[in-house]
């Protein structure tokens, strides 16, 4: 039973706390309320009127902010070993032509290629079947990777 009587107290007394804080917040509250309704002297009013004018007048007269202009992405620089004309093998001249050419060129030539004569492989797109031109430049394999061709055809180029 004593135990029982303690933990009434302790409630009763938190219960009390709690009043007593409500009630520092009410006063407190009160106080801030008499602040913003007390009266302010007639001349800070008027230089309260003459600074929102000022700021009315500025507001009027300043142009609208331009926006800045997004940056426009430069395009690559190649790799100028790529863009070094080489001189194809015969083989590789073949389809390609005689003329020196850098690599990509060579590239862009082989697949022009490749996709007029319907060589790429129906079921596996990335393999590559080779015709009676491009045999001898893909080693004597019948049938490629695209990855292996770029390979290949570095090989059939001469700086």
């Amino acid at each position: 039973m004593p135990a029982k009587k303690k933990a009434k107290k302790k409630t009763a007394a938190k219960k009390k706390t709690a009043k007593k804080k409500t009630a520092k917040k009410k006063v407190a509250k009160k106080k801030t309320a008499k602040k913003k309704t007390a009266k302010k002297p007639a001349a800070k009013k008027k230089t309260a009127k003459k600074k929102t004018a000022k700021k009315a007048a500025k507001k009027t007269t300043r142009k609208p902010a331009k926006k800045k202009a997004a940056k426009k992405k430069s395009k690559r620089k190649p790799n100028p070993a790529f863009m070094k004309p080489l001189q194809p093998s015969p083989q590789l001249a073949a389809v390609v032509g005689s003329k020196p050419l850098p690599r990509t060129e060579v590239t862009k030539k082989i697949w022009n290629y490749i996709k007029k004569n319907n060589l790429q492989d129906s079921k596996n797109r990335r393999n590559i079947n080779a015709d009676e031109k491009l045999k001898p430049i893909f080693g004597g394999k019948t049938q490629v990777s695209m990855f292996e061709m770029t390979k290949l055809v570095n090989k059939h180029l001469k700086g």
